[in-house]
């Protein structure tokens, strides 16, 4: 069963490898099984299907957007992580991450054009942090927060065409590259139908 969720202002559908998402009191929670991921190696071929990583996700409304969550995952192995989800085409894709990479916890970027890149960003004391995707004209950022007030600049960066990017599908996915599964849980979820006047001033 998919789970709607009163704090997104569209439905959300299920892709990639069956998973039971459950939402409870504010609460949403998926797990990945084993080996799975969403990634195309720089060096490598197209995305192998037996590699894919459940992802929860719905058609975000036309305009600017902010989606936000606090996110906390049950850390086993390397790269486990619980991510924020961007779609904008098959080959292009992106993700904000709280992952163990490979031993502490970090917030980490993936964004996919044919092939994907992998960037680190900054280590979170502990198994929770809060991240952000947003959309502002036709830019995409990527924030990350302790506390959900002041935000960390992540990145900025374009994705498809114009066209492409008015259908964007934003949401939620989990991931266990190396691991036998990971359990993450979104909770503090927040859709706000307002871009960022300022990428780099902390809100």
């Amino acid at each position: 069963m998919t789970p709607r969720l009163p704090e997104l202002p569209f439905e959300l559908h299920p892709f990639g490898p069956a998973t039971d998402w459950t939402y409870d009191n504010g609460a949403l929670t998926g797990r990945a099984g084993a080996r799975q991921d969403r990634f195309v190696p720089p060096g490598g071929e197209a995305l192998d299907p037996a590699s894919d990583a459940p992802r929860l996700l719905g058609t975000a409304p036309p305009g600017d957007f902010q989606l936000l969550a606090r996110v906390r995952v049950g850390f086993a192995a390397a790269f486990d992580a619980g991510v924020l989800y961007l779609h904008v085409g098959e080959r292009e894709w992106a993700k904000i991450c709280l992952e163990l990479s490979p031993d502490l916890p970090t917030v980490c970027t993936v964004v996919t054009r044919g092939h994907s890149d992998d960037a680190n960003s900054f280590v979170v004391d502990g198994d929770s942090c809060w991240l952000r995707l947003s959309r502002t004209g036709n830019a995409f950022a990527f924030h990350a927060s302790a506390d959900g007030e002041k935000w960390t600049f992540v990145r900025v960066f374009a994705l498809g065409d114009p066209q492409e990017e008015a259908a964007a599908s934003v949401g939620f996915l989990v991931q266990s590259p190396t691991g036998e599964g990971c359990e993450a849980t979104f909770d503090r979820i927040e859709f706000r139908t307002t871009g960022l006047e300022d990428l780099r001033d902390g809100s």
